[in-house]
């Protein structure tokens, strides 16, 4: 029994967790700081509560198939009346605007503008708020017609980007843009016209720079769980291959995918930056340290609490074991006896969560000087990462966002509940976190999109001058 988790019981120790010692465990563990370790980490949402902290290590994982591999994908309610996701005391929650169409990504303009990814109806929204509001002054669509579009990025970085570009489901478009645009002025720009070999399975992209400026970096998720019709080859031509990719790259219908590919930002010099992330969702750019950061989603099929999903600094070159290894030289059994020689060279993630919760959308907080609504300054540099839930553990988790406490951007592997609520029952949920982003008054912005909604999360504090969010 680990000693720093010795002191919320030994019931939660040496019985199966089960769902009243692990509600016993977690409450325990919000109230005193402590972290859940070992098994204790993997529970169920009916535990999830602001406050609740976990450390998953790859010595916690089971072996694969050590549980059936279950099919559960929730039923979406509408909210009940009058529900709030809950956060930790000290901070406020309200929708900032309501009756969106599949709000997914959501990003922040230099000049404070809320740029919005609709993904089903292929629009970028744009909402205006005076610094406090509580709900949008302006509420416009920037861009029409876009396939599937979701990451955006502005360029180049500084308080006068001249383009936005946008991540779609095989390309990267740019907008000409002036500061306080509402409308595009004319039509896309096509940087990048196929981002891989093939369409389907996981379909988002996200796009960001590098903190100097000179790298486009696009992710790109697998196109299948664990790289099934990925034609066998011979080790000279394998060898071939990752001489003229990276090692660990996959090829075939693969090709570019599981991957975060770089560019220059005119979308020429195109290589694999990193290889192996399964479906690495959404990046963030650690404001200070230049790091890239990915938010994955891992493999299904291997039981309820395998295989994790991660938050990671990635590493330019780095290798992360898709499909044929799993967080570090753990080797996928479907894919036995292969590559053996890139067991050495996978790259442990850094900080894991609980499998099947699907990590989606990242951001830095950043203390704002003098912010209406600005977080204490402890969560200056730290991660919010939003978990919108998956479908392949029997019992439900995920729902809700999360916080990585960093110290001078290095994480410590642990993550804590910030902002949860959104599961009515073990079939129904009300709520899919989605995207998250800083506003200019330091409130945090959380979209979902199971009922397009997006949160806004402030501190206790600040003033909140009256608003109407719901779209005409």
């Amino acid at each position: 029994m680990n000693a720093r988790y010795a002191a919320l019981g030994l019931v939660a120790a040496l019985v199966p967790i089960g769902p009243a010692c692990s509600a016993l465990a977690q409450s325990a563990a919000a109230a005193s700081g402590q972290v859940l370790t070992g098994q204790a980490a993997y529970s169920d949402w009916r535990h999830d509560a602001p406050g609740t902290r976990r450390r998953l290590t790859p010595a916690d994982m089971p072996a694969p198939y050590a549980s059936r591999s279950a099919s559960n994908t929730p039923s979406l309610v509408d909210p009940p009346a009058g529900a709030l996701p809950k956060v930790p005391a000290g901070y406020t929650v309200a929708p900032f605007v309501t009756g969106l169409e599949n709000p997914r990504m959501v990003r922040v303009a230099p000049n404070g503008d809320i740029f919005v990814a609709e993904t089903t109806p292929g629009r970028i929204r744009i909402l205006r708020a005076a610094d406090g509001a509580t709900r949008p002054d302006r509420n416009e669509v920037f861009a029409r017609g876009l396939d599937e579009p979701f990451g955006i990025a502005f360029y180049p970085q500084g308080p006068a980007p001249k383009w936005v570009y946008v991540a779609t489901i095989n390309s990267v478009v740019r907008f000409a843009y002036n500061s306080g645009d509402l409308k595009a002025a004319g039509p896309p720009e096509t940087v990048v016209d196929r981002i891989s070999s093939t369409v389907g399975y996981h379909t988002t992209r996200d796009v960001q720079f590098s903190r100097d400026g000179t790298q486009m970096l696009v992710s790109v998720g697998s196109g299948s769980n664990v790289a099934q019709g990925m034609p066998a080859h011979d080790q000279d031509w394998v060898r071939q291959w990752d001489a003229r990719t990276l090692p660990g790259a996959a090829w075939g219908g693969e090709t570019d995918r599981a991957d975060v590919l770089a560019f220059d930002p005119d979308g020429h010099n195109r290589h694999v930056f990193a290889a192996g992330l399964r479906n690495c969702v959404a990046l963030a750019v650690h404001p200070r340290t230049g790091d890239l950061w990915c938010a994955t989603n891992e493999r299904d099929g291997l039981g309820d609490n395998l295989v994790p999903d991660y938050v990671t600094r990635v590493r330019a070159g780095a290798f992360y074991g898709w499909p044929w290894f799993y967080i570090g030289a753990n080797q996928d059994p479907r894919h036995a006896g292969e590559r053996a020689d890139l067991a050495s060279r996978t790259t442990i993630p850094d900080v894991l969560i609980q499998p099947h919760s699907a990590p989606l959308g990242m951001t830095f907080y950043r203390s704002v000087p003098g912010g209406a609504a600005t977080f204490p300054s402890d969560a200056d540099g730290d991660a919010f990462v939003a978990l919108h839930g998956s479908w392949n553990r029997s019992r439900r988790t995920g729902y809700k966002l999360v916080r990585l406490r960093l110290h001078d951007g290095v994480p410590d592997g642990e993550y804590e509940d910030f902002m949860t609520g959104f599961v009515a029952d073990d079939d129904t949920v009300w709520g899919r976190p989605v995207g998250v982003a800083e506003a200019h008054d330091g409130a945090l912005l959380v979209t979902e999109d199971g009922n397009g909604t997006i949160w806004r999360v402030g501190h206790a504090s600040e003033h909140q001058p009256a608003g109407s969010g719901k779209l005409p």
